[in-house]
């Protein structure tokens, strides 16, 4: 049986961005299966300098990130698409174990199937030590942001 995601490519404005918006909320829940099942079975991940294959080392990878990366809040914008790939930069802040906040930035390149699934996701990220008052992204995005911008600083 075969698996859909839509919006399925190729993408116009409209649908990549609600791609975007999916995978913003998808990765909020912070739950490692649902954000798997967006990704093809053998779906090839770069994350920062980590090579993952596969929705199993998917689950893994997400599993010790949200382990380590706690009260994650994540924005992603879309910033350009082709007909089956997607181009995002994002922003999202954490605390870790020792209490010190973080905010991460970065771009990912995204490609996707005819069904609508992530085959391939490439993502450089940096992160810059914040003070707990510089937070800015506190839980998911209120319906009432979808589709806006989300600040550089």
């Amino acid at each position: 049986m075969t698996e859909d995601r839509p919006p399925y490519p190729p993408f116009t404005r409209e649908t990549a961005l609600r791609k975007v918006q999916a995978a913003e909320d998808a990765w909020n829940t912070r739950d490692p299966r649902k954000v798997a099942s967006a990704y093809t079975p053998d779906s090839v991940w770069r994350n920062r300098e980590t090579f993952v294959r596969g929705r199993e080392e998917i689950v893994t990878f997400l599993t010790g990130k949200w382990e380590r990366e706690l009260d994650y809040a994540l924005r992603k914008n879309l910033w350009a698409f082709t007909e089956n790939r997607i181009a995002v930069r994002f922003q999202y802040e954490w605390h870790d174990r020792a209490g010190r906040s973080w905010r991460s930035h970065g771009n990912e390149l995204w490609e996707f199937d005819e069904h609508g699934l992530m085959s391939r996701r490439e993502a450089s990220i940096n992160d810059v030590a914040i003070s707990e008052a510089e937070r800015r992204i506190h839980g998911p995005r209120p319906k009432e942001e979808h589709g806006a911008d989300f600040p550089l600083r």
